[in-house]
């Protein structure tokens, strides 16, 4: 075992509105300790090197790579995934709109589309279709083409714009 895993430090954090304390593996990936010691799959491990955006979360407000972030890193952050924005309806509208415009298929990558999306629409106002794929540029998809993804996102973005909620 290398030294990196053998040396642990403490952590305290709150992932998905609830405070966690744990000891990792000063090694250990974000994506990791929220898979495995979280039980928080949604994000998913893929690429492993920050390209796909497979394994995207919310750090402090920000979409960040859980592959390329050390769970250490994160002592003190508020972390979102997928599932916590999912419970307090945060991106109900955005599923929704993936889902009506057919903007998911084998659905590996939608939880980090969604929350990569979530955090574009979160500045407010409407994106255009430009800055929307420039934005998810980083997520990877295999099957949709991206149009659908554009649309669903970009009508999200209308609509909370009517709703004056962003």
């Amino acid at each position: 075992m290398t030294e990196l895993f053998r040396d642990k430090v403490d952590v305290s954090m709150t992932v998905n509105g609830e405070p966690v304390e744990a000891r990792v593996p000063a090694g250990q990936h974000m994506i990791d300790f929220l898979r495995l010691e979280l039980g928080l799959t949604g994000a998913h491990a893929s690429c492993e090197h920050g390209v796909c955006g497979a394994c995207t979360i919310r750090v402090d407000g920000d979409a960040v790579r859980g592959c390329l972030m050390l769970a250490a890193q994160a002592d003190g952050a508020k972390v979102w995934t997928v599932e916590g924005l999912t419970d307090t309806s945060a991106i109900s509208d955005l599923q929704d709109a993936f889902v009506e415009r057919n903007a998911l298929q084998c659905g590996f990558c939608t939880p980090g589309m969604l929350v990569a999306a979530d955090e574009l629409l979160s500045r407010g106002g409407v994106p255009s279709r430009a800055e929307i794929r420039e934005h998810l540029s980083g997520n990877y998809c295999r099957c949709t083409g991206y149009e659908a993804i554009i649309d669903a996102v970009e009508s999200v973005a209308k609509g909370r714009a009517v709703k004056g909620t962003t």
